[in-house]
């Protein structure tokens, strides 16, 4: 070939090589060799234990990647809140000294817990201390020399009651003293919910001798969750209807003599036919009314498939059908309490086991259950959950419950805030508990009842910071909510508009005396500004955003009252002595209602910054359940599972009781 075609030849395989390299590049997908992280500004990623420093970490959310890469190592999901509290032991203020105490306690504790290597996705550990690692006795009994002292009484039945397990109590109701009732309590009772609140009573069951409003003898039972009564069952003498649900083929009440052996007009009518049949007198099968003053008789209690049995003197008396939320094993404890002489108390065919009251028996570690990553845009609901570090089984239900809907929607997200317990093997399982789930925002202090409104402000933060979102709602792990009529509440207000939605309590005064008192100097004035109750409540994103502010400059307050308190220049200042120069800055003062708080923030808000629309609606309900709610509150674990499970059949009805 000449050099010169040859020459040509080369030029043009030159060209077409690239040409095809140019096709190529164009066709092939760009790569970012160092993608930059689109954090907002504000946004802070969550800080994981497992992580040995901040710049480790891969980006929140990289540009889009454009080949496989190797899935990164697993991050601990557990998420430390950032609040702190520049609080005083030794402060007059009692929430101020009592925050800088938690504070302190829970410093030894968190880098202990935080430097634990990541727990394996696995149930959680047996207590060793807990019923189900030893037998429990299938009798209980109680010597004679405790019932020598006056009611009341308490007996533990460590492993709660089964089928069958009886409980037998020989007594003798005292005479009354002159303008005294003569009535007396036994109950079985639960494990205690909360600290500072009574325990639950599975069954109340409450004989009222010399009768109550009704004038009559009564017998009374019922159960009691958090405080909150549901709807008694009263029997009055009067036998249960035929067509009225049976416990057992049992009546729910029998038949008694009226007015203590006083024959009833029904019973009247009925002895005159019969003596003109000669038919013989029923009273001996009806009986007197079953108890006595001064009189000794025999109860027992007896667990059935459907419900607690009661009968006096070998006489049946009462059935009680279980209700939703109260199980057999639960009640670990019987009270007697009242004008009553005990001579004997036995339960007997109790379980020799328990399923326990740890995590292991509450928490279904299941993928189903794990929280969604979190959404990179911002979100319409960010629901935060007050909750205790032993509430296993409240945050199992939640999560198995209505916080299904923020799974399967990306326009909320739910999480629970949680501080620490006084018991390692507590916040050990908790942290597994965080790890597994993804749902659980640590806060930094041991938990203390006072300390509510710093878990609020918390979760305020993190709805501004963390999961950016236009309203912020707080609840507490008890209530059942149903986001889709929540969010068709706050849609109400106008788009933009600053809001408050909740059961609004208006013109309320604070208690001078009592448990709830309030001294002038943590609130001078004579009523509180509206707030809306705890249980569940939304505030606007702006409100929100000013709270985290306020709180971050040491300026969120209350108005309040102190002796020696000056205003300069709008600047809250304390002096020691009255026309004293030397003058120092006032601390934070918060108040330790966390619902009166936000209602006092929320007013301070509307009066500097623009107006709020405040938005009442008493199906925000703060003391249960009622149909057509829109949270529910005071709600166990099964009555949450139970809620949903007719939410899906379309039911917004309660389950309250059977």
């Amino acid at each position: 070939m000449p050099p010169k075609r040859a020459c040509r030849l080369a030029l043009l395989l030159a060209a077409a090589a690239a040409y095809l390299l140019f096709l190529l590049f164009l066709e092939l997908p760009t790569v970012s060799v160092s993608p930059v992280a689109t954090h907002r500004p504000h946004r802070r990623e969550l800080e994981a234990a497992s992580l040995p420093s901040p710049s480790s970490a891969s980006p929140l959310r990289p540009h889009t990647r454009t080949f496989p890469t190797p899935a990164p190592p697993r991050r601990s999901r557990l998420a430390l809140s950032s609040i702190r509290f520049p609080g005083r032991s030794n402060s007059s203020s009692s929430i101020e000294s009592s925050a800088a105490s938690a504070f302190a306690a829970a410093g030894p504790l968190l880098p202990q817990l935080l430097s634990t290597p990541p727990a394996a996705a696995s149930a959680p550990s047996p207590s060793p201390s807990s019923p189900s690692a030893s037998s429990c006795p299938a009798t209980v009994s109680v010597p004679t020399a405790r019932l020598a002292s006056s009611t009341p009484v308490a007996v533990e039945l460590p492993c709660g009651m089964a089928v069958g397990s009886r409980v037998t109590v020989v007594a003798r109701p005292r005479t009354r003293r002159e303008g005294a009732a003569s009535q007396f309590m036994v109950e079985l009772l639960g494990t205690k919910a909360v600290q500072g609140e009574e325990p639950p009573r599975i069954l109340h069951f409450n004989p009222r001798i010399t009768g109550d409003f009704s004038g009559r003898p009564v017998v009374e039972l019922n159960t009691c969750y958090r405080m909150q009564w549901a709807q008694p069952q009263r029997c009055e003498g009067w036998a249960s209807r035929p067509d009225e649900e049976k416990v057992d083929g049992e009546l729910k009440c029998e038949k008694w003599t009226r007015d203590d052996g006083a024959k009833s007009e029904e019973s009247k009518v009925n002895w005159w036919l019969g003596s003109l049949i000669g038919k013989p007198d029923k009273d001996s099968v009806d009986g007197a009314y079953p108890f006595a003053e001064g009189k000794q008789f025999v109860l027992t209690i007896t667990a059935g498939l459907e419900g607690y049995h009661v009968s006096v003197d070998d006489r049946h008396v009462a059935s009680f059908p279980y209700r939703t939320g109260y199980n057999l094993e639960d009640a670990t404890g019987l009270s007697l309490n009242g004008e009553l002489d005990i001579e004997s108390i036995a339960a007997t065919h109790l379980p020799k086991s328990h399923p326990s009251f740890d995590p292991q028996r509450y928490l279904e570690m299941s993928e189903q259950w794990k929280a969604p990553p979190l959404p990179t845009e911002p979100v319409e609901l960010f629901i935060g959950i007050l909750s205790a570090a032993n509430h296993f089984a409240e945050r199992m239900a939640a999560r198995k419950s209505w916080m299904i809907a923020t799974r399967k929607s990306s326009n909320s997200v739910a999480w629970f805030f949680v501080a620490l317990n006084g018991k390692k093997e507590v916040n050990e399982e908790l942290k597994k508990e965080a790890e597994f789930f993804g749902d659980i925002v640590l806060v930094p202090f041991m938990d203390s009842y006072d300390l509510v409104v710093l878990k609020t402000i918390a979760i305020a933060e993190y709805g501004v910071r963390v999961v950016p979102a236009k309203y912020i709602m707080k609840c507490d792990d008890d209530t059942f909510v149903r986001i889709d009529s929540v969010l068709d509440q706050v849609k109400k207000v106008p788009a933009g508009g600053s809001m408050y939605v909740g059961n609004i309590n208006y013109y309320h005064r604070p208690l001078r005396s009592g448990k709830w008192a309030v001294t002038y100097e943590e609130w001078e004035e004579e009523a509180y500004p509206p707030y809306a109750n705890g249980p569940g409540y939304v505030i606007s994103s702006d409100i929100a955003q000013y709270i985290v502010s306020e709180f971050d400059n040491q300026t969120l307050r209350v108005s309040y009252y102190h002796p020696l308190s000056v205003n300069i220049e709008n600047v809250c200042f304390i002096c020691l002595k009255p026309n004293e120069r030397m003058c120092s800055p006032c601390l934070p003062q918060l108040f330790k209602m966390e619902d009166v708080s936000m209602g006092m923030w929320v007013e301070k808000f509307s009066r500097t910054r623009r107006p709020v629309e405040y938005l009442h609606d008493f199906k925000f309900y703060q003391s249960g359940c009622f149909d057509g709610y829109y949270t529910a509150h005071y709600q166990s674990p099964q009555h949450m599972i139970c809620l949903w499970r007719k939410l899906q059949s379309g039911s917004t009805q309660c389950c309250n009781a059977r």
